[in-house]
């Protein structure tokens, strides 16, 4: 479903990955640690393809790196849902637009809308918060309106960009229970995070970036951080 073969990604005179490799199967869910500055974001934008690396290949599903046409972009990013740090909630619109927008730009029915939009509301506990606006929801509500938007359309793989790491220790955990949840009923999830304690709790496979290389299959009891 994902597949990182052979890349390699120079940014700012920095060399971030040399011949690096990845595979994730669907439905899985795996965390992606590293230090700061070790390259988590940016080969999460390789995944969705805001960036290409300079060498070898990723594939997602049935879009590769090194044919893609820009026309494909959108395609693409239909078949993953993003979830940031910072949440990039729309102030000016309530919880039920923010997510109601997304579908709006792909054209789909009013009615499909209302009725999609109600779903993952109920599926992440914020139906009661449909009609208010994000600078009025706690952090935690804020990233469970992201995660609910990153759903929308049913993706292949979430890929979640240090989702906890604005938020405590108790509603970090409420987020990992949630989106282990989206992941049960079969989407995949790539979590990157900085947070060995959460990595430890999670018993799951890990890949670590680490000189310039992804070192695959780790377990979360032999992980020392």
């Amino acid at each position: 479903m994902l597949s990182i073969q052979d890349i390699s990604f120079n940014y700012e005179n920095q060399t971030l990955f040399e011949n690096a490799n990845l595979e994730l199967g669907p439905g899985e869910f795996a965390f992606l640690i590293g230090k700061s500055g070790s390259g988590k974001t940016s080969l999460l934008q390789m995944i969705y393809m805001n960036l290409l690396p300079q060498s070898g290949t990723v594939t997602v599903g049935n879009f590769n790196s090194k044919i893609i046409k820009k026309s494909e972009l959108p395609l693409l990013r239909r078949k993953i849902g993003i979830v940031f740090q910072d949440f990039k909630l729309l102030t000016d619109r309530n919880v039920f637009e923010n997510l109601s927008f997304v579908l709006e730009v792909i054209a789909t029915p009013k009615k499909e809308i209302k009725k999609k939009v109600n779903a993952v509301l109920n599926e992440v506990g914020l139906s009661h918060k449909r009609l208010n606006n994000p600078e009025n929801l706690s952090g935690g509500e804020k990233q469970r309106v992201a995660i609910a938007r990153a759903i929308l359309n049913d993706p292949l793989i979430i890929l979640a960009d240090e989702p906890t790491g604005n938020l405590d220790p108790e509603t970090s955990g409420e987020i990992l229970d949630l989106l282990q949840k989206i992941n049960k009923r079969g989407t995949a999830v790539l979590f990157a995070t900085h947070n060995y304690d959460m990595v430890r709790k999670g018993n799951t496979r890990i890949f670590k970036i680490e000189d310039k290389k992804i070192l695959k299959g780790f377990l979360k009891q032999k992980d020392q951080g």
